[in-house]
């Protein structure tokens, strides 16, 4: 039987587990390194009641997240960082603990890890409905259940995409230097002045040939040797421990997807043909649209279509890629296509930034108005001369002239 003493020390054995919680957040939150931050970090906006940052497994959500904390929100506003993969909710409640803070007039909530807690769908529609002051923003991860529980909250959240590294990250990851982001338009217009400029810093040509396969996530510079092997381990835990929900989805089902990956992953980016994958990965043809979709959803490959076709799960794409070259790399190392992984690495940098649209012919629209193809170094005859707006992105080039652009300067977008 409880008494009046064992409620005291129960209630207060609960107060100190929170201020445990508490403590490790502010501890976390002042180590943070902020001399470097990623683009998307100047972003996001202030004035979100949920605001998700999303992007695959190991990009660096957690790091964004402390260093927004520490360098966007205001001093004299109160904020709560909250990690969800804490032992302390294990056996307590998430929207209980947030009704205390707001109780004491936190106005901003910071929730990491926010998929390792089972029923943050439902208590975050509550504490949007509950608390009218309070704004929240989470990273989650890509998996297809994350997705699935997004959907419902797409009427109150506004979403964010944290991409790979561009080379200009990468670049600092390697060297410590810092160049600004370009605009597109920039690049367009004054490229050739730029590539002087930035050209007088550093050998860049250098550091591109190691780009495509190691420089998507933050992690690579610890153990350059196990990249590949780690990238390996973040796709099998999106497609067996995240475990998806959108079909029943055992060991063998999650073998073919694999098996569609990896077709992803050594084929040309041309119209994917339904019938040899179908055939090639066990799916059956009414299933493989839907599957991809659901895959381009969770961020493992890209899909492209023409501008007509708009894109859904019932829409055959009209050109496919696995995420990123490096995810590629890691995929095929012996099959590499170096015509996929240049328009791959196109494709990856303008992702999220502008609109691409991309058919069989094998060049690419951009934004509806510039056309774009992507040729190796040694081609001197292009698709695309008598089209308006075209430009030529050349690998393996320093330098370019006129509409003729060099591939590495799309890594300088974000």
């Amino acid at each position: 039987m409880l008494t009046q003493s064992n409620i005291y020390c129960i209630f207060a054995l609960v107060l100190e587990i929170m201020d445990t919680l508490l403590i490790k957040s502010q501890k976390k939150n002042q180590t943070v390194i902020i001399e470097f931050t990623r683009n998307l970090t100047d972003k996001i906006l202030l004035n979100n009641k949920i605001t998700f940052i999303k992007g695959t497994r190991r990009v660096g959500k957690t790091t964004l997240l402390l260093q927004y904390v520490r360098l966007k929100l205001p001093i004299e506003e109160k904020k709560v960082y909250i990690s969800l993969d804490d032992i302390y909710f294990l056996s307590n409640n998430l929207y209980e603990l947030v009704e205390k803070f707001e109780k004491e007039n936190d106005k901003f909530l910071l929730l990491d890890e926010v998929y390792k807690y089972p029923s943050w769908s439902g208590e975050l529609k509550l504490m949007y409905n509950d608390f009218p002051g309070l704004k929240i923003v989470t990273t989650s991860s890509s998996s297809l259940k994350i997705y699935q529980s997004e959907t419902n909250l797409n009427r109150r959240a506004v979403t964010y995409i944290l991409n790979e590294l561009s080379l200009r990250e990468f670049i600092y990851f390697e060297t410590k230097q810092i160049f600004p982001v370009l605009s597109l338009e920039k690049i367009l217009s004054e490229h050739e002045h730029l590539a002087l400029k930035i050209m007088t810093n550093i050998i860049l040509v250098f550091e591109f040939k190691k780009f495509p396969q190691y420089s998507s996530y933050p992690f690579f510079i610890d153990d350059m040797d196990f990249y590949h092997d780690k990238l390996m381990q973040i796709l099998n835990l999106v497609l067996e421990t995240d475990r998806p929900t959108i079909e029943k989805m055992d060991f063998e089902y999650i073998a073919k997807l694999k098996k569609l990956l990896f077709a992803v992953a050594s084929s040309t980016p041309f119209t994917p043909n339904i019938s040899k994958l179908s055939k090639k990965t066990e799916i059956s043809r009414n299933s493989l649209t839907k599957v991809l979709f659901y895959l381009y959803k969770v961020l493992l490959v890209k899909l492209l279509n023409k501008t007509n076709k708009g894109n859904s799960s019932s829409i055959k794409p009209d050109k496919k890629f696995i995420n990123n070259p490096h995810l590629q790399f890691a995929m095929d190392k012996n099959n590499t296509n170096t015509r996929v992984v240049r328009e791959n690495i196109f494709v990856n940098q303008l992702n999220g930034l502008h609109k691409i649209h991309g058919d069989k012919k094998g060049y690419f629209l951009v934004n509806e108005k510039s056309i774009f193809e992507i040729a190796e170094k040694n081609i001197s005859k292009y698709q695309i001369n008598n089209i308006p707006n075209n430009y030529i992105v050349k690998d393996d080039y320093e330098y370019g002239v006129n509409n003729i652009i060099p591939l590495w300067f799309f890594g300088f977008l974000y």
